[in-house]
This record gives structure tokens, sequence and C-alpha cells, in this order.
């Protein structure tokens, strides 16, 4: 380790890795709500956070857990999950008045067609105004669910329609 007078210790979060605070400036500039996606091996969380000067506030957190409301009750740390989420988020979003936000990922990896863009599908198709690139988004087929194979016979596919048609209603 450095030491000396001129050695400056860096943020407790920095050296953790948990924050890169070079794009979280950059993302608070914009001046806009971030819609923070989270995901874990069972779960997605999408977050509505505002940046204020005390702190930053959250304003709406949608998580997959609440899918099983609306009638899908299969696992939800999966692909149509995360769009299922996406989807029910935007739609809290544009009830409460909020129509655009920019996505922050944190320290996850950008994969192309992975559950953050599933989830940030969602939300497009749900009529949130989200910078994006239409090439990062999976396959409509992955979305629905036609990929998973459940070994307890129930229809992934028909969970899924279920559930959108009742998030859209």
């Amino acid at each position: 380790m450095a030491t000396g007078p001129r050695y400056k210790v860096p943020f407790r979060r920095r050296r953790e890795g948990r924050t890169n605070y070079h794009i979280r400036y950059r993302l608070i500039l914009s001046r806009k709500p971030r819609a923070v996606i989270r995901k874990s091996a069972r779960n997605t969380t999408i977050q509505l956070i505002n940046a204020e000067m005390g702190g930053d506030k959250t304003i709406l957190t949608v998580s997959s857990l609440e899918l099983k409301d609306y009638g899908f009750d299969h696992n939800t740390g999966n692909l149509p999950a995360a769009y299922l989420t996406g989807l029910l988020f935007g739609k809290k979003m544009l009830a409460m008045g909020q129509q655009e936000a920019i996505m922050d990922i944190g320290l996850h990896a950008s994969t192309r067609g992975g559950r953050i863009y599933s989830a940030l599908k969602g939300m497009v198709d749900a009529g949130v105004e989200i910078p994006h690139s239409p090439e990062v988004f999976p396959d409509d087929g992955r979305i629905r669910g036609e990929h998973i194979k459940d070994f307890s016979g129930a229809d992934v596919v028909a969970k899924f329609e279920v559930a959108r048609e009742n998030i859209l209603r």
C-alpha cells in the first residue's frame, strides 16, 4: 500500500468494488431519474431513484416476487420473469406520471440478450422512454420462455401470457 503525505485513501464503496463513481457522476448529471436494475439468482428488482443533495430518494420499487399476484407462479430468476417485472414497473411508473428515465445496471455485466435487457424491453414495451439500442434485446421466443424446460409439467409460455395480459389490463 502506498504511504506518504500525498496518498489519498479511496472511498469505501470504491475500495469494496461496489460503486463506480465516474459512471455514477455522469448519470446524476443527466438530471433524469434512474431506473436501477438489480438481479440475483432468484429475483429481479427494479427501482426508480431520483438523485438529491441529501441523498438518493427511491420513488418506486418493483420486485419479480410481485408477479405471483398476476398469475406467474413460476421461477422468478429467469428471462420471462425479468420482462414481466419490467412491464409491471413501466405500468406503475407511467401511472405515477413519470415518462422517462435512464437505465442504471451498476456493476452487473452488460450481456446482450440477458435478464437486464429483458427487463429493459419490458419497460420500453410499457411505454417508458429510456435511451437504448434494440440490438441488445433478447429474442421474443426467449422472452416468452420457450427455451425453458420445466420438469413439473407446467407450461411456462402459458403462464407468461396470462401474467402479461393481467399486467396490461
